[in-house]
């Protein structure tokens, strides 16, 4: 479904991601993993179209989509969660939905709001609730749900445990575990190296924008100087 060949990607003139080639197919999850600044949020955001791609190629079912503004890229099933989530905390849970939902007609709201509020009923209790007046759990069930808005075939998820409570971050997991096995792809940027290896079928590993390893999880999980 997505594969990158040698991308790169960075900021005017600094590379933050160097010679990245990537595949993922339909209905699997791909952890991203490393330290932090090793690249793995700014590939994300180039796949999305934030972040300039300063070489290589980005097809998306076959098609070259590196020219493409953010806005088509969303079009054609690519959504993303962003690190820090970045929600309107000005608005409520359920026009943050609304606003996710934007790209679709008016009449696939209730379906789509839905369909979110299964995966975390939390929102369902805090629809008129200001986003900014969430907890950090549910600030992280509404960027998800926000992208699932948008009808992906793939979905981005950036550091999803991150400064989360054990019970939130078992909930987000099983929203990821129902979204694949409903046959949405996945790739995830996770600092919590055992809890992505636990659920991803496979493992990109980057250090300092360069790819350290690839492969299965399975290998990755028999291979304990990876995890250290």
């Amino acid at each position: 479904m997505l594969e990158l060949k040698n991308l790169a990607c960075g900021y005017g003139a600094f590379g933050a991601v160097h010679d990245l080639s990537l595949n993922l197919k339909a209905g699997t999850l791909t952890a991203l993993l490393g330290a932090n600044g090793a690249g793995k949020s700014s590939t994300l955001m180039c796949i999305a179209g934030h972040v300039a791609q300063q070489g290589g190629q980005i097809h998306f079912d076959g098609q070259d989509i590196g020219q493409l503004p953010p806005t088509e890229r969303v079009r054609r099933g690519i959504a993303i969660s962003p690190e820090g989530r970045r929600l309107f905390k000005d608005l409520t849970v359920e026009e943050n939905l609304r606003v996710g939902g934007v790209i679709h007609p008016a009449s696939y709201f209730a379906q789509d709001r839905d369909r979110v509020l299964a995966l975390f009923p939390r929102l369902g209790e805090r629809l008129d609730s200001l986003a900014g007046n969430l907890s950090g759990g549910e600030q992280q069930m509404l960027a998800i749900g926000r992208a699932l808005m948008t009808r992906p075939r793939l979905i981005m998820i950036d550091e999803l445990s991150l400064g989360l409570m054990p019970k939130v971050i078992d909930l987000c997991y099983q929203a990821l575990k129902t979204l694949r096995n409903e046959g949405m792809t996945v790739l995830l940027v996770e600092q919590n190296t055992e809890r992505a290896l636990a659920i991803a079928d496979g493992v990109c590993v980057l250090e300092s924008g360069d790819v350290a390893w690839q492969g299965s999880a399975a290998d990755a999980r028999n291979d304990p100087e990876l995890a250290a």
